[in-house]
């Protein structure tokens, strides 16, 4: 498995970090599995998230009612929620256990680290469908022409 986006996307993922520091942003991918010929997923859209976590400002939350709302539109539309995305402010781009512990299989999991409200590196994650393990997954960002 492998996730492509645009750069366009990634840079609009990289702005939400810097804006939402010292706190984690959060939000949806949403685009098209399969569609690299690899069984990959493409993200053709971002869903920003207001992150509903407010007891600790290095964890996401996105909110029950907002997710079904999203998978509605986004069904609507012909399209399917691919992975996540979020921030983590002066840590490295490399899931916490608490991501891992709260991570789905199959859902890719893009993390830009935010190191001093400055958005630094980025990468993509999926979760080991048999045991609490994320495994690194390619990230192919596409350059716009």
């Amino acid at each position: 498995m492998s996730l492509r986006l645009p750069s366009a996307l990634l840079a609009e993922i990289r702005r939400h970090g810097s804006a939402a520091y010292p706190a984690e942003c959060c939000g949806a991918l949403v685009g098209r599995s399969g569609g690299n010929g690899a069984g990959g997923k493409e993200a053709v859209r971002l869903w920003p998230a207001v992150n509903r976590r407010t007891d600790d400002p290095h964890r996401y939350l996105i909110a029950p009612d907002d997710l079904r709302r999203l998978e509605r539109e986004v069904r609507a539309e012909g399209l399917e929620i691919v992975g996540y995305y979020h921030s983590h402010p002066d840590h490295p781009a490399v899931p916490s256990a608490y991501d891992t512990a709260h991570a789905w299989p199959w859902y890719s999991y893009l993390i830009v680290r935010i190191e001093q409200g400055q958005p630094r590196e980025a990468a993509s994650y999926t979760l080991d469908p048999d045991r609490p393990l994320m495994h690194s997954e390619p990230l192919e960002v596409l350059s716009e022409v």
